[in-house]
């Protein structure tokens, strides 16, 4: 049986970050150690992050690898990080919430459909970043599982 995309196991509430650099390893450490991906995804993740940034409006930033790093994915997950005070993503933008992305094949353009339509609405993003309990999390991103 596949893995669950996101499970309790890939939340993290109230982090605090000094940097997007350090942000974006901690979303894909959890993937890492839950067994999504092999441990030089974090690089590539870091790397699209030169190429284009992840930031996506509304305090949301969706972190994921670049093309060639989908032979290091294992299983297809999300990693959810709720970071209340903020962390810089350059150009004045300030992201509270990680949605850390491994998808295997195009699976993931299904689920980044899914955060989308959800994030799109600034509520369910404040919300998210308010959330208090992992439940809550799973329960407003349930569309994804």
């Amino acid at each position: 049986m596949a893995k669950e995309i996101l499970s309790k196991e890939n939340i993290q509430l109230g982090v605090e970050f000094s940097s997007k650099e350090e942000a974006i390893r901690y979303t894909g450490e959890i993937l890492f150690r839950n067994g999504y991906v092999e441990k030089t995804y974090i690089e590539k993740m870091l790397e699209r992050e030169e190429l284009t940034s992840t930031f996506m409006g509304n305090a949301l930033a969706i972190p994921h690898g670049t093309e060639d790093a989908r032979e290091m994915v294992n299983e297809t997950g999300l990693s959810v990080v709720t970071v209340p005070k903020g962390v810089d993503f350059g150009d004045g933008n300030k992201v509270q919430i990680l949605i850390g992305i491994a998808g295997k094949g195009d699976e993931h353009l299904e689920i980044l459909s899914q955060i989308a339509i959800i994030c799109s609405e600034v509520e369910n993003v404040e919300k998210l970043v308010a959330a208090s309990t992992k439940e809550e999390i799973l329960g407003l991103l349930r569309e994804v599982n």
